[in-house]
């Protein structure tokens, strides 16, 4: 680059920089209006407004529209209003107009639409688009329903003499319920004394939902009722969707003493308002099922999930694990069962289809386990101004209330809510049912300590089986006579070639003597479905809950006299963490029965005696953890039984049963069929046992 070149650009530079140092600076043009907030947020937020498509507009006035409020204006003009509380807008024709509240600011719609941020900032007009969007959609979905998904809870009481239930306008269902008349047994603290009613749910631990059958599913349980006390009975939770339309349920609690609470699905001039083909009411209730007792484990062991099949049977989840069913058949009734409590769903028409779970809650100390049910009812009638009815029982499993409930709710169907108490298998049931609740209950009338009362049932009973007992007895007595005459047949013929020799010398004395070995065991047997069916009943006897005796403070749950805290395996799963009285008294009554017994029955084998005196405390590891009242009735059974025992052997004289026995001896013989059958045996035996030597001499 040459010399003229290069003052040639610095000249060019110094002319250029003179221009810019010379040139006046022109002030920037403010907006009066514009604050330095909003300046800010444009600056900040440039290009970050949000505002409605057409499309979404088009379906924000038509689901005003079809599903708002119908409102008459000032000047006569007809329109649909959306009112939430947050948002407030009015359709007209094509247009929409009114107000959305944001962050406390209430806000134009029309300067939301237009994104006028001098009266806005963009988060607030951001905010209010998106609002007004999710409550079009929200209208889309719930159509008339969508404006009860706000509102205002309110809890409105109802009771009578033995049922107080609180109802909450959110959901519109029961959300808590407490028994009057029974108190709690369970504390978390061991160490103090709290007497509460029993509440069986409580809000957080229910929930019942009906599924409105419309085009797109609505559950009750997201709606906002409103609650309108009919009588001091009745409450109405209803949903006014247009002039002179609702939907609702109604709930009647009769007065007195009664524990079924009436449930109405009710609805009025609804066929113009609605439009929908679905036909399903579906049913969602899930509970979470509350301890009431002390002991635990017996408790869970008591509490399931059961239902009925409508003319059929009913059936039950697993008690111990966590179970489901899905039934596609017609069921009546779906209860949720505690082990002195029930809670039951009756439907007036069966439900078509439900689905059961249960689950065990190992970690919650004051649950015990989770039930949920999903079912529907069919043929919903839109029309018809009571389309489905329920009965819903909350209260104690005491046998003559369920069976007196059996045809009060369902006239053409025995409910079998009874069944809901485990009274034992088929024969054992039958003797709880015909006789010992029908005593109990007799006893229970006019004597108000259950101690009493389980001892003079025990009384009772052992007289009943008192001629058995006494014919047990006499045979063990012609036995233990025999007893010498036995011993020497089996001296005089040893080893196993004799023993078909011994058998037929041993019947030929018994047929002589008179004495059958299988006489003894008769009668024992013909009492052991009672004892069978004694320890069905106890456990579940809720009119043993609360009720103390002796040192007992409740004859339901066991009469721990030491305890121990801490987790010791295997014993504490088996045995429970402490020691009960009235199963420690039973052991020791069991053990010297066992002795008793045995002087009546000689010739026992070494082995033999130590198994029948471990097998009573077998007994008090099974039974540790058993009522109170259970281990005292076997207390008192066994008592009793010794009482006998040394009774009869003061009665029944040895040299009476010699006589006896000496004068059946010269007495022509007709065999018995038992005789005759078993001397059949031994010469079927002995003809077997022939036919085999000789095969082996062949060899």
């Amino acid at each position: 680059m040459d010399k003229n070149t290069v003052i040639g650009l610095l000249l060019m530079a110094a002319v250029f920089f003179g221009f810019m140092w010379l040139s006046p600076k022109k002030a920037p043009v403010e907006d009066p209006d514009m604050t330095e907030e909003t300046a800010s947020n444009m600056t900040a937020a440039s290009g970050t407004v949000d505002s409605l498509s057409s499309t979404e507009k088009e379906w924000l006035v038509k689901n005003i529209i079809e599903n708002g409020e119908s409102v008459v204006l000032a000047d006569s003009t007809h329109a649909a209003r959306l009112n939430d509380g947050a948002i407030s807008l009015t359709a007209i024709g094509d247009s929409v107009s009114g107000s959305v509240t944001v962050d406390g600011v209430t806000l134009d719609w029309g300067d939301v639409l237009r994104a006028d941020l001098k009266k806005m900032t963009v988060q607030q007009q951001r905010k209010a688009v998106e609002a007004v969007r999710a409550a079009s959609l929200s209208m889309g979905r719930y159509g008339k329903f969508a404006r009860f998904l706000s509102g205002t809870d309110s809890v409105v009481r109802v009771e009578n003499d033995v049922l107080k239930l609180e109802l909450s306008a959110k959901s519109g269902s029961i959300t808590r319920a407490e028994l009057k008349k029974y108190d709690t047994e369970y504390t978390p603290d061991e160490s103090q004394e709290r007497k509460e009613k029993v509440v069986i749910f409580e809000k957080g631990t229910n929930s019942f939902d009906f599924q409105l059958p419309l085009p797109q599913a609505v559950n009750t349980s997201d709606l906002y009722f409103t609650p309108t006390v009919v009588n001091d009975s009745t409450v109405l939770m209803s949903l006014p969707l247009a002039e002179g339309a609702f939907w609702g349920i109604e709930y009647t609690l009769p007065k007195g003493e009664s524990y079924v609470v009436r449930m109405r699905v009710v609805q009025k001039n609804l066929a113009g308002v609605i439009e929908s083909n679905n036909r399903n009411l579906g049913v969602n209730w899930h509970q979470d099922l509350m301890r009431q007792e002390k002991g635990k484990m017996f408790e869970e062991r008591n509490s399931a999930l059961y239902y009925k099949f409508a003319g059929g049977s009913v059936e039950n989840l697993s008690e111990s694990k966590n179970d489901s069913e899905d039934r596609r058949a017609k069921i009546r009734w779906i209860g949720f069962k505690n082990q002195f409590f029930s809670t039951v769903l009756i439907a007036e028409r069966p439900f078509n289809t439900a689905d059961f779970q249960s689950a065990v809650l190992k970690n919650k100390p004051f649950f015990l386990k989770s039930f949920n049910t999903q079912a529907v009812v069919n043929d919903y009638d839109w029309n018809k101004e009571v389309p489905a009815q329920f009965s819903l029982f909350i209260g104690p499993n005491l046998y003559p209330l369920l069976s007196s409930l059996d045809h009060q709710t369902v006239a053409d169907e025995d409910l079998g809510l009874t069944k809901l108490i485990p009274l034992g298998w088929s024969v054992f049931r039958w003797i709880n049912t015909g006789v010992v609740i029908p005593i109990f209950n007799f006893l229970g009338s006019f004597i108000s300590n259950y101690g009493i009362i389980i001892l003079i049932m025990t009384i009772f009973i052992k007289l009943v089986l008192f001629p058995l007992t006494y014919k047990s007895y006499k045979s063990q007595a012609k036995m233990r006579i025999l007893a010498p005459d036995i011993k020497e047949i089996n001296e005089k013929y040893p080893g196993n070639e004799n023993a078909m020799i011994r058998q037929q010398k041993t019947m030929a004395l018994y047929n002589k003597a008179g004495a059958n070995p299988m006489s003894g065991c008769l009668p024992m047997l013909l009492q052991m479905p009672i004892l069978f069916a004694m320890f069905s009943f106890f456990p579940s006897a809720i009119e043993l809950r609360g009720q103390s005796f002796l040192w007992a403070k409740d004859l339901a749950a066991p009469d721990a006299i030491i305890s121990w805290s801490g987790n010791i395996p295997l014993v504490t799963e088996y045995f429970g963490n402490h020691i009960s009285l009235f199963c420690l008294l039973m052991t020791v009554t069991n053990i010297l029965y066992t002795r008793v017994n045995m002087q009546n029955s000689p010739g026992q084998m070494p082995g033999m005696k130590w198994m029948m005196y471990m097998m009573p405390v077998f007994f008090m590891i099974f039974f540790n953890n058993y009522a109170a009242g259970l281990s005292y009735y076997y207390f008192l059974s066994l008592l009793i039984t010794i009482a006998q025992t040394y009774a009869f052997r003061f009665i029944i004289k040895e040299e009476d049963v010699r006589r006896t026995m000496a004068e059946n001896a010269k007495k022509p013989k007709k065999k018995s069929g038992f005789m005759a059958r078993l001397e059949e045996m031994q010469r079927q035996q002995q003809a077997m046992l022939r036919e085999q030597q000789k095969q082996q001499r062949k060899r």
